[in-house]
């Protein structure tokens, strides 16, 4: 496995966004090979979707049946690729092939966002199929500024980083979640993808106020959200547990947070995701309508802001 060198110490200055007009402030869906033939398929209501998104890590081969679709659905629709597998959040230097094999992928399709997760997914040589939770102090900022800049030195974009859902806290955290992103921010430039599912989950495993959350949260650094359902549980001690299952229609509470932050941010490009027990394509196609009535309530809101097109490939 190549690997890039240790960084250097010290906050590295921002790259320049890439050119690019960015995600519509609309809603799209998850791509999935189930729905490749329904989103050419102008019938089935696909013309609805504002955009889609693809897992980075699905297309990383050089040809097959998911090139042959996605080059036919980019032709017609915004592109967001959003990986899982850069272990930003590791303690080891980045992958180098794994990044290579990603700018590969950028500029073959030139996606009009990329988004990657606070997570870490590899310790040396192993990997894992879980994205794991970090803590919150200066450590593990410097280690993540670093592994974010040299990110978006590699692929000549700034990118968006995903809020986690998490299910343990760490004592060596100094500070709180929303002030690590702040200051992530300010030391790269990147952006940030709210996700409005982990917000929920995040906080009920923790015993905390979502609604706090989604009204500190940074709205002016989000260039996409991030919208899924949930599976219950129970921990060994009888409290609620949540997964971020992504199997299941979103839940009214998440749909409420989600009117919240729109309210603080005006519209923006906002993503179904749906992984796991995958439904038709109407369905899919129902969450987005409903996204997109959400997003045009909350804009009629007096508080709320006007539109802004916020993406990782903004000018």
């Amino acid at each position: 496995m190549q690997v890039f060198s240790q960084p250097s110490a010290g906050s590295r200055p921002p790259v320049k966004p890439a050119t690019g007009r960015g995600l519509p402030p609309c809603a799209g869906i998850g791509l999935k090979y189930q729905h490749y033939r329904d989103m050419l398929c102008p019938h089935t209501g696909s013309s609805s979707v504002g955009f889609v998104e693809v897992h980075a890590e699905n297309y990383m081969g050089q040809g097959g049946a998911p090139h042959h679709y996605l080059e036919k659905i980019r032709r017609d629709f915004p592109l967001s690729i959003h990986g899982v597998g850069l272990s930003i959040g590791a303690h080891g230097p980045l992958d180098r092939e794994h990044l290579q094999r990603l700018q590969r992928l950028l500029d073959r399709y030139q996606p009009e966002s990329f988004s990657e997760h606070l997570a870490w997914s590899s310790h040396g040589d192993c990997f894992y199929g879980d994205l794991l939770p970090l803590p919150y102090n200066d450590e593990t900022l410097q280690l993540v500024s670093d592994h974010v800049s040299q990110t978006q030195d590699a692929l000549g974009r700034t990118i968006l980083i995903e809020n986690p859902s998490t299910y343990v806290e760490f004592t060596a955290s100094t500070m709180e979640e929303i002030d690590f992103l702040k200051a992530l921010v300010a030391r790269t430039g990147c952006g940030l993808l709210l996700d409005v599912n982990n917000v929920h989950v995040s906080c009920t495993n923790h015993n905390r106020i979502a609604c706090e959350y989604i009204d500190a949260f940074p709205v002016d650094a989000v260039g996409e959200i991030h919208l899924a359902g949930f599976a219950e549980d129970r921990d060994e001690a009888g409290a609620p547990l949540l997964i971020d299952a992504h199997g299941s229609p979103i839940h009214s509470t998440v749909w409420d947070l989600y009117e919240r932050a729109l309210v603080r941010s005006g519209p923006i490009a906002t993503l179904i995701e749906w992984d796991s027990d995958v439904p038709a394509f109407s369905v899919l196609a129902a969450e987005a309508a409903m996204a997109q009535s959400v997003m045009m309530r909350a804009a009629t809101t007096p508080q709320a802001r006007p539109a802004a097109i916020l993406s990782g490939s903004a000018a």
